[in-house]
């Protein structure tokens, strides 16, 4: 891709702006555009010792265990209130490593683009992975390039691969959740589903909300380092908090039962869901997650992550059952149950 630095960092010609103002389909024709392209945006952003301009990056394997996830995101808008389509391809990479416990080390990220997207747009987005990813704390390590004819794909599409390194003594996993668990989530629900859909529709609608969109790993790194007795950690992006229990109910076949007064939402966000007949716990989140830990743990789960800059709002919100597994019922605030509906179809489309 380009020369680095022994430090890791750019040299001065990385400085300099691309010409062209849109890209264009010389851009993805493997020639002169095309470096241009790589050196003046993706490498000028994403330069460390580990990039490489070859055609595999050649690392150290972590010692121990391993993960890898692999994510493709095409969200609708690519910009958007508290983050953009970068920014979002390593939260949610990053976050589907942290959630086997494991510690982000490496990224590689490949582009589809469409042919006359905004040259400045694609920095902005460069710029964003660049600045996510050292808040993270992962090296983007290789990448790939396309450019798709005018119509052929919408905007730009990222698909990242990330790895990571599991801490010793934790495991956990969606079949684990045992009934006397706490259910705890990391922060207010549904923020980022909510964000997507009043951009994306026009539906006279004013609100306050950003997109909860944050890279989490050092969020669950903290949890860990205070007690390593945790079943499941699991982020809430597509179909929300509500999905996700669901899942977990099925996998470790137990029943979850919820308390609605203790979930936390923020106001704008139900007032919104209120509006438009929506479920808040079935709305998005991209830096929110659900952890199921025995309960003598959940208070000090809880006190951690509230010191934690992204999960302030953390709460108990329930408990894994024996009664109806696989099912997910809510405690009303009239002190009634209701069973939660299954989740089914798709809410919102291209929310990530």
């Amino acid at each position: 891709m380009v020369t680095v630095n022994s430090d890791g960092k750019r040299g001065n010609n990385m400085s300099e702006k691309i010409e062209s103002q849109t890209v264009t389909m010389a851009h993805g024709a493997g020639g002169k555009q095309t470096s241009e392209l790589i050196d003046k945006v993706f490498a000028a952003h994403f330069a460390n010792p580990d990039l490489t301009a070859d055609d595999a990056a050649v690392l150290t394997p972590p010692v121990g265990k391993m993960a890898v996830s692999t994510d493709g995101f095409i969200v609708s808008p690519a910009f958007f209130p508290g983050g953009n389509i970068g920014k979002l391809s390593i939260c949610g990479t990053v976050n589907d490593l942290a959630c086997m416990g494991a510690k982000p080390l490496y990224l590689t990220c490949a582009f589809v683009i469409e042919e006359g997207f905004p040259m400045d747009k694609l920095e902005e987005i460069a710029s964003a992975m660049e600045k996510t990813a050292k808040e993270a704390g992962v090296h983007i390590v290789s990448g790939d390039t396309k450019v798709a004819g005018k119509g052929q794909v919408d905007g730009v599409f990222i698909t990242t691969t990330g790895m990571g390194q599991i801490e010793d003594g934790v495991k956990v996993g969606g079949e684990l959740a045992k009934p006397g668990d706490a259910v705890i989530v990391t922060g207010d629900i549904g923020r980022h589903g909510c964000t997507i859909l009043l951009e994306r529709e026009d539906l006279g609608i004013e609100a306050d909300i950003k997109s909860d969109c944050a890279p989490l790993w050092k969020t669950v790194e903290a949890v860990m380092n205070r007690t390593h007795d945790l079943h499941v950690i699991r982020d809430a992006t597509r179909g929300g908090v509500g999905t996700v229990l669901y899942e977990i109910a099925k996998q470790s076949q137990v029943g979850v039962q919820l308390d609605s007064a203790n979930i936390p939402v923020q106001p704008e966000v139900r007032g919104v869901c209120g509006m438009l007949g929506l479920e808040p716990l079935y709305l998005a989140c991209e830096g929110t997650m659900v952890i199921i830990a025995p309960k003598e743990e959940a208070a000090k789960i809880v006190e951690t992550l509230r010191q934690c800059p992204y999960s302030k709002n953390a709460a108990i919100i329930g408990e894994i059952t024996e009664e109806q597994p696989g099912k997910v019922v809510m405690m009303t605030e009239i002190g009634t149950q209701a069973l939660l509906p299954q989740p089914g179809g798709e809410l919102l489309p291209r929310i990530c």
